[in-house]
């Protein structure tokens, strides 16, 4: 089976094309970061307005680039959500014309299964059943994972997500849009041990996750030096450091938990901040502990993308899922809702 992915749930269009028995033939992205950094963040009536003006142009690229056309397609598979609406109606509407044009089936496909599930496009792939820390921009969830469709909500942040608190410390610092890697980039020039930033959450049981205050705490550490007249890059630089350090140990440290609650050895990371350097190696040497290993996505694959959703729309397909040709899109959507395969 030939599936085509339509990826728009905010401000990355993304198209490719897998096939159940070849893999992944061709995959596109385009991403809005130019268009929305001016205004230091994404503008959804900006980003829904892009994602028409370039699907259409993707979608021929993949075909080029895989060659194939039109009619090799068996099925189509698009976001649904969660996300922005106005976003996950192109997508939807693109991908519904297509299937009404061509007679062929369209499916929607929840937006963190295809992240959850992306780390199967690899060569080795995680075997069920494992634990899954799910860090995408607005996510923060760890899930116990017993096959598609067969996911337990184990915890889950509370306010801001790992991925959102990023964004918003590095605007708070006056860095540029987006916000997670010019962190990142910062920390690696940071003094260990300067800053002692709490690890939030830490202090007690439980598996939820809450970065506000992480957030809060970093912008008073940041106003603080810029009082006392320390303002200057190598402060940035540190406190990027001491910031990240606290996001990673936090995390690290609910994964160990989750990893003890269930009896299980294996962990997949997936989503935008799973490319992040420093979060992979404190969740590799932690699962030295448990003679276990942690999977993820190569990093193109990290942050949205169409391979992602063909992959998974094409597992749901395989097993016989189908829907009507009504364009249907949600802004939340609990994972938990998925039909099990």
């Amino acid at each position: 089976m030939l599936v085509l992915g339509l990826e728009t749930s905010c401000d990355e269009t993304g198209v490719a094309l897998y096939h159940s028995e070849r893999g992944l033939l061709a995959d596109a992205l385009f991403s809005q970061i130019d268009l929305h950094r001016v205004y230091g963040g994404v503008v959804p009536e900006l980003a829904s307005r892009d994602h028409v003006k370039r699907m259409l142009p993707l979608i021929r690229q993949v075909l080029d680039e895989a060659g194939c056309v039109a009619n090799d397609i068996d099925a189509i598979a698009y976001t649904a959500g969660p996300g922005l609406v106005g976003a996950l109606l192109v997508g939807a509407s693109c991908a519904q014309a297509m299937a009404f044009a061509w007679g062929i089936p369209a499916l929607g496909v929840h937006h963190m299964e295809g992240h959850l599930l992306a780390p199967m496009l690899e060569e080795k792939p995680p075997a069920f059943p494992f634990v899954a820390l799910l860090v995408s921009g607005g996510h923060t969830q760890l899930v116990r994972v017993d096959g598609i469709g067969q996911y337990q909500l184990l915890g889950e942040s509370l306010d801001d997500a790992a991925g959102e608190a990023f964004d918003k410390t590095a605007k708070l610092m006056g860095l540029p849009y987006p916000g997670g890697p010019e962190i990142s980039r910062l920390a690696q020039s940071g003094t260990p041990g300067r800053f002692k930033f709490p690890r939030p959450m830490t202090d007690r049981p439980g598996l939820d996750f809450s970065f506000s205050g992480l957030k809060t705490f970093t912008l008073n550490t940041w106003q603080q030096c810029h009082a006392a007249g320390d303002g200057g890059e190598q402060t940035r630089c540190d406190i990027a450091l001491a910031f990240q350090q606290a996001v990673v140990d936090t995390l690290t440290i609910k994964c160990r938990r989750a990893l003890k609650q269930t009896g299980l050895n294996n962990l997949v990371i997936a989503g935008g901040v799973s490319a992040n350097q420093a979060l992979r190696q404190s969740l590799g040497q932690m699962l030295g502990e448990f003679k276990g290993e942690v999977f993820y996505a190569r990093p193109v694959f990290c942050t949205d993308n169409g391979a992602m959703i063909a992959y998974a729309g094409c597992q749901r397909l395989l097993a016989g899922q189908h829907e009507d040709l009504s364009i249907k899109v949600q802004a939340r959507w609990p994972m938990e809702q998925l039909q099990a395969l």
